[in-house]
């Protein structure tokens, strides 16, 4: 991922440096576990394990030589080791190593990820808390439907993120797997203890049964998920986008001082974080078709995953983490013109509460579809000729209501509304 949208903490994660400490870290517990079977001399474990580590300046020259990443790895360890050089990579096939390690760093890059969603979930529910009276105009198609407040809908929001972190952890655990069972996934070389001895651990379950490889519908369901959960960014951001258009004009983007908004017109002020979340979700959601045609690998392994997965996995898992902080920040700091939303509430001209109206007139003994037509001729007129529907109403002979003014008040509508905050206060 570019350094524009990547953050340090996954960054290092992903760093050459900490790639090479995971790949040394399992040879060391290969090696361990061969001493506990009784082959290799004791200490051979600790001697890898604390071997100094394997410098990413000399890795790379090796592997000009080798054109292999893990066998210039294996030399330069082997190397620095001196006697227990021989019980390095001891029965071990490349994928042991880099399918374990890699299980380690995507099992710590979606830790991460799951910190950064509990943050944003519990910034969401708390604005969902303090905005569930603030009423505006709920809207379908992009127009006018029937009153609803900003609290509600943080409060889809916030269940979706809920959702989102219960995939993410399982995804997580599907991830979580290590393999040492050799070549083709017959333990031939290396009898299932010392797989168990490894994994064990690192706190990794076992592929039940490998290939050369770990599963790639594993990591494909990761990426789905990741792309999944950078789809819901969009759809919140979007939102914003939306309510902060000149037109509407009832949420912000936080402006700083000294921030500008265009280069050219100096009253502008772009949603532009939003805007990136929304290209951000879209390149995500591209790396799934990648990962899920690296499912599909000839026999018991080739490499057409490889060279993919050196790019989508580091960079959905960064690509999301910068999302996931980046809208935790415009959440919190979202400005909302109240009085605003209250306006364009006002400015249906009560339009908003034809449904009310629709049912209360059904309540007099009139069908639905009388009561239907009726309110459909009245809300044509108050829109044609810019008057408040409870006055067409008042003075239409067909309208027989005595709470006609009950049907304009917003609390009517929004009576039930308590019940999705009582939902939201048991969700932790």
């Amino acid at each position: 991922m570019i350094p524009r949208y990547t953050l340090p903490e996954m960054d290092k994660l992903w760093s050459d440096e900490h790639k090479l400490r995971v790949w040394q870290e399992v040879e060391a517990l290969v090696a361990e576990a061969w001493e506990v079977e009784g082959a290799a001399p004791e200490g051979t474990g600790s001697a890898v394990r604390s071997a100094p580590a394997v410098d990413t300046g000399a890795w790379r020259d090796r592997e000009r030589t080798t054109r292999h990443d893990v066998a210039a790895f294996v030399d330069l360890l082997a190397e620095a080791v001196d006697e227990a050089g021989p019980w390095v990579h001891y029965g071990l096939t490349s994928s042991d190593v880099v399918d374990t390690a890699q299980a380690v760093i995507l099992t710590e890059a979606v830790d991460l990820l799951l910190a950064c969603i509990d943050d944003l979930f519990q910034v969401v529910r708390r604005r969902a808390f303090e905005e569930r009276n603030t009423l505006m105009v709920g809207r379908t198609h992009g127009m006018w439907a029937e009153p609803t407040t900003f609290g509600l809908k943080l409060a889809t929001w916030a269940f979706e993120i809920a959702r989102n972190r219960e995939r993410l952890n399982r995804a997580r655990h599907a991830v979580a797997v290590g393999k040492v069972s050799g070549a083709v996934g017959t333990y031939s070389q290396a009898p299932p203890e010392i797989e168990a001895h490894v994994c064990d651990r690192l706190g990794l379950a076992i592929e039940p049964a490998s290939s050369q490889v770990t599963h790639r519908d594993r990591h494909a369901e990761l990426v789905a998920t990741i792309a999944l959960t950078g789809s819901s960014i969009e759809r919140f951001a979007t939102e914003i986008r939306h309510l902060q258009r000149s037109e509407i004009r009832e949420v912000q983007e936080a402006f700083e001082k000294g921030q500008k908004g265009s280069s050219a017109m100096p009253h502008k002020r772009n949603p532009i974080l939003s805007e990136r979340m929304v290209g951000m979700a879209r390149v995500l959601q591209g790396y799934v078709t990648t990962a899920m045609q690296d499912v599909a690998l000839w026999h018991e392994r080739d490499i057409s995953h490889s060279s993919a997965e050196r790019i989508i996995l580091p960079d959905a898992t960064t690509l999301l983490h910068y999302m996931l902080v980046t809208f935790t920040r415009i959440v919190d700091e979202l400005v909302l013109d109240r009085d605003r939303m209250r306006a364009n509430l006002e400015a249906t001209q009560g339009l908003v509460y034809s449904q009310t109206v629709l049912l209360a007139l059904v309540d007099t003994g009139l069908t639905r579809d009388q009561a239907y037509r009726i309110v459909q001729r009245c809300a044509a007129r108050a829109w044609d000729e810019g008057l408040h529907l409870r006055d067409v109403l008042t003075d239409d002979p067909d309208v027989h209501l005595d709470n006609l003014a009950v049907c304009f008040d917003p609390t009517t509508a929004l009576a039930n509304a308590g019940s999705v905050f009582e939902r939201l206060r048991a969700l932790s």
